[in-house]
């Protein structure tokens, strides 16, 4: 997996990125999505035969695969390990598919971003993630496994770029803190309530860093991927929607799942309202959302469920009998014989043909 970092998220401001938002939501709608495409021979690992001698007039075809990882579980939540191709079904936009290939993929490569809000309201859970966050990597990160950590507040901020050494991305998460650089001169939310009280007004760019790391270091990336985010949930200030943040991730090919991470008594006994947003994040991405608190044992344990979640994924993929490349959305259900509840993402976009 190449990796290159993208310059534009090194430590940009709010008022910088804002006009790279703008400018990437336009291209990402534009051009092609970035679903898997593989020619012909879908098994990873294949190499093309060499036809530098062959006529130019050789016919390529290009076959355009959906491919989705995905968990299967029962109704009290426990993963179903070992079942087969033919325990499943798969229908696009209601119409049935015909499946491809299918296998359980606990080892292809995983690309991981780690995202850490650093925001006021963390203030008192911030050393608690940092801790089982860097702990949870150094468990789930083989040798041909990459993360990356970004920091969120009133800014964006990458951390540490995708690399495999542990020592680099614990220390990357230790740099996170809560940002005092604010227009009050306090810690961001803390003037005049738990969070600002102008819809625009800078706090957690929560939305602007789903998109940035689903779009600028996502995309790119092959096989496997993920998001993990230490948030309450809250975005204050964000230039992007929470479905922009939804869409880049789809199209990125991205799980996300979403910790929830907050002392309660930080919003004076109201409580806060951004899980409902999460949800619909995580549950269209094919993560979920796991509400810890500020408590160590609950976050430990929420990290053990993602790990194994990911070490128990299936991996299935299918050539849509829609051959359109119109750029829209299409809707995605899968379907045991068994009645088992599904984890996978709700649908991608088709690519989109350019002249």
């Amino acid at each position: 997996m190449p990796k290159s970092l993208p310059s534009q998220l090194r430590f940009v401001s709010v008022f910088a990125y804002g006009l790279l938002l703008v400018a990437a939501l336009a291209l990402s709608q534009s051009g092609p999505a970035p679903q898997p495409q593989q020619t012909q021979q879908p098994a990873s690992g294949s190499r093309q035969s060499d036809d530098s001698q062959e006529p130019t007039t050789t016919l390529k075809i290009n076959v355009n695969v959906v491919q989705l990882f995905f968990n299967v579980k029962d109704k009290h939540g426990t993963l179903i390990p070992n079942l087969t191709k033919n325990d499943f079904e798969i229908a696009e936009d209601g119409k049935p598919q015909t499946i491809k290939y299918f296998t359980p993929e606990s080892n292809l490569p995983l690309t991981l971003g780690m995202m850490i809000d650093s925001s006021g309201s963390q203030r008192n859970v911030l050393d608690m993630e940092k801790e089982v966050g860097g702990a949870f990597l150094r468990q789930i990160l083989t040798d041909k496994d990459e993360s990356f950590v970004i920091s969120l507040d009133i800014t964006v901020d990458l951390l540490q770029d995708f690399t495999r050494d542990n020592h680099r991305l614990q220390a990357a998460l230790n740099k996170a803190k809560v940002n005092t650089d604010y227009s009050s001169g306090g810690i961001p939310g803390m003037g005049g309530g738990p969070v600002p009280q102008r819809g625009n007004s800078p706090g957690t760019l929560l939305y602007d860093a789903v998109y940035l790391s689903s779009h600028d270091m996502l995309a790119k990336e092959v096989g496997r991927k993920a998001m993990i985010i230490l948030t309450d949930g809250q975005d204050e200030g964000s230039r992007l929607k929470l479905q922009d943040a939804i869409e880049a991730s789809q199209k990125a090919d991205a799980i996300v799942y979403v910790l929830l991470c907050a002392d309660r008594g930080f919003y004076g006994g109201f409580g806060y309202s951004g899980e409902g947003d999460m949800r619909k994040l995580t549950e269209q991405t094919g993560g979920r959302v796991i509400n810890v608190g500020n408590k160590f044992d609950k976050l430990r344990q929420a990290f053990d469920q993602i790990a194994a979640e990911l070490r128990s994924q299936y991996n299935i993929g299918y050539t849509p009998t829609n051959e359109k490349k119109d750029g829209t959305y299409r809707k995605i259900e899968i379907k045991t014989k068994q009645g088992y509840k599904i984890q996978a993402r709700s649908g991608y976009y088709a690519g989109k043909e350019t002249h």
